[in-house]
């Protein structure tokens, strides 16, 4: 388990930025053609989402 330690306003950014990113990388995973690659970046999505609902959870 890895512990961060974030002041308001670098949580505040990170979950923007998580929130920006899956945001693009659904897209990316509906425009992708190869399925290997899509299962690759579906999972990085789940492991994304889990960190940001963590963050939004106050956990991280």
């Amino acid at each position: 388990m890895i512990q961060l330690d974030l002041n308001a306003q670098e949580k505040e950014y990170l979950i923007e930025a998580l929130e920006s990113y899956l945001s693009d990388l659904r897209y990316e995973i509906a425009d992708t053609d190869s399925m290997d690659f899509r299962e690759q970046l579906k999972a990085k999505k789940n492991a994304l989402e889990k960190v940001l609902a963590a963050l939004q959870a106050g956990k991280a």
